[in-house]
């Protein structure tokens, strides 16, 4: 199976900071968010990933590719620790890159990888959200495997913030794996049908291209993936448990770097010592 990151938005939410540097480049903690998404995908057992950039994206590719210059620096000074962290990360996985020529919406960055993914099932992992603890996408990929038809994660939200988020409804046929009837983007709050939000990872079937190509403009006059998804003859969400970060905004960039900060012993205590300060 191969995956397809999008990672063309302009993160218009994260200004200035994101002016010449993309959002899927900001750091969490200490790696850059695409890298903790491409390590998702790894784990799933997917190492052919396309990623599908925009202009002044580039950096994204500069990331995972070789730096002669820099590897010879660390080498030169002895730096062997660090230069087996930048090596790692070129031999991460085969990855690929195609532009979004327009802005059109995720359903149209999508189907900008149709040539690549080919007549083959396929994950798609946003570029800009991170999971935590566990594969998300592997977990798909298993349901996906059972049921044959297009397969995505959902989590229950706060009622208040459902329209942030595309919503589904449908019945529990098993264990926290719904059959979906409903798909909606960004309902307004008192009108969404269920509080069960769509996380941002999926495993699709390659009709989903033909369908993105029937989908007009919906909510922000952008192809919506989740109108695309919903004429798909049948669809599976998966209750995903897990902690999920969308670095889209100043607050979850900024918690999920607090976070993932937690995890590390050499500073942990460090940094707890200094959030007392604030609470004191």
């Amino acid at each position: 199976m191969k995956a397809v990151i999008p990672a063309a938005g302009l993160g218009t939410r994260l200004l200035p900071a994101t002016k010449a540097q993309p959002k899927e480049m900001l750091p969490v903690y200490d790696k850059p968010t695409i890298h903790y998404v491409v390590e998702e995908a790894l784990k799933a057992g997917i190492d052919d990933i396309m990623i599908v950039t925009g202009r002044n994206k580039r950096s994204i590719e500069d990331y995972f590719d070789k730096s002669h210059e820099l590897e010879y620096m660390l080498q030169k000074a002895g730096k062997d620790r660090d230069l087996k962290k930048v090596r790692k990360i070129t031999d991460l996985a085969d990855i690929s890159y195609v532009r979004q020529k327009d802005l059109k919406g995720l359903g149209d960055a999508v189907l900008a990888a149709e040539r690549h993914v080919g007549d083959e099932p396929f994950a798609v992992l946003l570029g800009d959200s991170i999971v935590k603890c566990n594969s998300c996408t592997g977990h798909l990929v298993d349901v996906f495997e059972k049921y044959q038809k297009s397969t995505i994660a959902i989590r229950e939200v706060p009622n208040e913030q459902v329209n942030r988020y595309g919503i589904i409804s449908g019945s529990e046929i098993d264990e926290d794996i719904y059959k979906i009837s409903k798909l909606v983007e960004k309902p307004e709050i008192g009108q969404a049908p269920t509080n069960l939000a769509i996380v941002g990872r999926y495993v699709l079937t390659p009709d989903i291209f033909d369908k993105i190509k029937e989908t007009e403009a919906g909510f922000n006059d952008e192809v919506q993936l989740t109108d695309a998804i919903s004429k798909l003859d049948e669809v599976y969400g998966v209750n995903y448990h897990g902690k999920v970060f969308n670095i889209e905004n100043r607050i979850g960039w900024l918690t999920s770097s607090i976070d993932f900060a937690l995890d590390d012993d050499e500073f942990k205590d460090d940094l707890i010592e200094y959030m007392k300060t604030f609470m004191d």
